[in-house]
C-alpha cells in the first residue's frame, strides 16, 4: 500500500493560511427585537383555547361544506403549498453542502496523438484508443460555520412559508365566514324590511279611508304615504347586498358566480367565546401565524449575516480520487492502469473584500429590516387582538341595552293591542307599535351579526386554533 506525505513547508502554510482571513469591516448594532413586555403581553396569563376547526362551533352544515370546498381548492392555498415545496428543497439543499460529494465516471476517447508534443514514441503520431474509469470524494471543511448558518437560515425561510400559509388559511376561512354571516344578516334584515312594508302599506290603507271618511286629511296621508319608499329602497339595497355577497362566497369557495344564488343562511348562535375568557398572554406569540412567520423571517436573515460573515474566512477542500486509466480496453483492468490522488485545496479572499463587504452590509441591512417587520406585525398583532376584544364587550353591552328596547316596544304593543280590543285605541296605533317594534327588531338583528362577525374577528386575531 503507498502512503501519500505533504512536504511539512505545505502544511505549515496550509494551517497559516485557514487561521488567517480577510478584513471583516465593522457593523452597527443591529436592530432589537420587541419583548413581549414591550407590546403588553402577560407571562402569567393565557389565550382561551381555540379548535382549529372553530366555524363548526357554529353548527351550520352550509358553512361546514363551504368551509371544506374552500379550503379543499382555493388557488391561494394550493400557491402557498408549492412555496413550501420549494422552501423546503431549498431547505434540503442547504443541508446536502456539509455532506461529502462523491461521484464516479467513465471516459472513451478515440485521438491521434502529436508527433511534435510531449508524448513519446511509439504512442506519438499513433491513433489510440484512451479509457478512464474512476470514482472521486470530495468534502468542504465548514470551520467557520457557514454551512451551518446557510442552512439554519434556509429552515428559517421553510418555516415562515409554512406560517404564511397558515396564515393564508386563517384568512381564506374568516373571509368566507364573515361573508355566510353577514349573508343571513341580509336576509335576516330582508325578511324584517317586508314586514315593515307590509304593516306600513296596512297603515296606508287604513289612512287612506279615514281620509275618505273625512276622519283625516292630505298631510296625515302624506305622512303614512312617506316610509313605503324609503322601505322599497331599503329592500333594493339588501338585495344586492345578498347578491354580491353570495357572489363573494361562490368566488371563495371556487364555484361560478351563480352556483349560490339559493343560498338562504340564517343567524346561527354565538361561538362559545367570551372576552373575558380572551385574555391576551404570552402565548399569543406561537398563535399568530403571521407573527410566527415574521419571526422566522428575521431568524434567517440573521443567519444568512452570519453565513456571508463566514465568506471573509479560507474555504478548505478535501479532494480524493482513485480509478483506472489505459490506453487501450485491454490493458484498463491491469494492474499498471491504477491512478489515485489526495490533497486539500484552499481559496482566501485577499482582493475581493469589496464584493464581500457590499454582501455583508446587504445582509445586515435585510436583518435589520426583517426585524423591524417582525418588531410592527408583532404591534399590529397585540393591537388587532386588543380591539377585537374591545369590540366584542361593547357589541355585548349594546345588546344589553337593546333587550331593554325590545322589552319596551313589545310592552307598547300588548298595551296597544289590548286597547284596541277594548275599543279605547285606534287600529293604527297597534300598526304605529307593531312598526316601532320591527325597527327594534333590525336594530337587534343588527347587533347580534355585529357580535358574531366580532367573534369571528377574534378568532382570527387569536390565531384560529393555530399553533406554532
Amino acid at each position: 500500500m503507498k502512503r501519500i506525505f505533504f512536504h511539512p513547508l505545505s502544511v505549515i502554510a496550509l494551517a497559516s493560511a485557514v487561521t488567517a482571513c480577510a478584513p471583516i469591516p465593522r457593523q452597527a448594532d443591529p436592530n432589537q427585537v420587541l419583548s413581549p413586555e414591550q407590546v403588553g403581553l402577560q407571562q402569567a396569563r393565557k389565550t382561551a383555547e381555540l379548535d382549529n376547526h372553530w366555524w363548526t362551533g357554529f353548527r351550520d352544515p352550509q358553512l361546514d361544506a363551504l368551509m371544506e370546498r374552500a379550503l379543499a381548492q382555493s388557488p391561494t392555498l394550493a400557491s402557498a403549498r408549492a412555496r413550501i415545496e420549494r422552501a423546503a428543497a431549498a431547505a434540503e439543499s442547504a443541508g446536502a453542502s456539509s455532506k461529502p460529494i462523491v461521484g464516479a465516471g467513465f471516459d472513451a476517447t478515440y485521438q491521434r496523438f502529436t508527433e511534435h508534443g510531449l508524448v513519446p514514441p511509439p504512442l506519438a503520431g499513433s491513433r489510440r484508443a484512451t479509457f478512464d474509469l474512476r470514482a472521486s470524494i470530495s468534502y468542504e471543511w465548514d470551520f467557520f460555520g457557514r454551512h451551518q448558518a446557510e442552512l439554519a437560515a434556509a429552515v428559517g425561510q421553510r418555516n415562515a412559508v409554512q406560517a404564511e400559509a397558515a396564515a393564508a388559511r386563517l384568512m381564506l376561512s374568516t373571509q368566507l365566514a364573515r361573508s355566510y354571516l353577514a349573508l343571513g344578516r341580509v336576509l335576516g334584515q330582508r325578511g324584517l324590511v317586508e314586514e315593515q312594508m307590509a304593516e306600513r302599506e296596512q297603515a296606508l290603507a287604513l289612512v287612506r279611508e279615514r281620509v275618505a271618511a273625512g276622519l283625516d286629511n292630505a298631510q296625515e296621508l302624506r305622512g303614512a304615504e312617506t316610509p313605503l319608499p324609503e322601505l322599497r329602497r331599503q329592500a333594493l339595497v339588501l338585495d344586492e347586498q345578498a347578491s354580491l355577497l353570495r357572489h363573494q362566497l361562490a368566488a371563495l369557495s371556487v364555484q361560478p358566480p351563480g352556483a349560490l344564488q339559493a343560498l338562504a343562511p340564517r343567524l346561527p348562535e354565538a361561538l362559545a367565546l367570551r372576552a373575558d375568557e380572551a385574555e391576551l398572554g404570552l402565548d399569543l406569540l406561537g398563535r399568530r401565524p403571521d407573527v410566527v412567520a415574521a419571526r422566522w423571517r428575521a431568524e434567517a436573515a440573521s443567519q444568512q449575516v452570519t453565513a456571508t460573515r463566514a465568506l471573509f474566512y479560507p474555504n478548505l477542500n478535501l479532494n480524493a480520487f482513485t480509478g483506472l486509466s489505459s490506453i487501450g480496453l485491454d490493458n484498463l483492468g491491469k494492474g499498471g492502469s491504477l491512478v489515485y490522488g489526495l490533497g486539500p485545496s484552499l481559496r482566501l479572499p485577499l482582493f475581493d473584500t469589496g464584493r464581500l463587504s457590499a454582501q455583508l452590509h446587504g445582509s445586515a441591512a435585510e436583518r435589520d429590516g426583517a426585524i423591524a417587520s417582525y418588531n410592527a406585525t408583532l404591534l399590529d398583532a397585540v393591537r388587532d387582538a386588543a380591539d377585537q376584544l374591545s369590540s366584542l364587550n361593547s357589541v355585548a353591552q349594546q345588546q344589553m341595552q337593546q333587550q331593554a328596547l325590545l322589552a319596551n316596544a313589545r310592552s307598547s304593543l300588548t298595551l296597544a293591542e289590548a286597547r284596541f280590543d277594548a275599543g279605547l285605541g285606534s287600529r293604527l296605533a297597534v300598526l304605529n307599535a307593531r312598526g316601532t317594534l320591527l325597527a327594534q327588531q333590525r336594530q337587534a338583528l343588527d347587533l347580534r351579526g355585529q357580535t358574531l362577525d366580532s367573534q369571528v374577528g377574534l378568532m382570527r386575531a387569536l390565531g384560529g386554533g393555530w399553533t406554532e
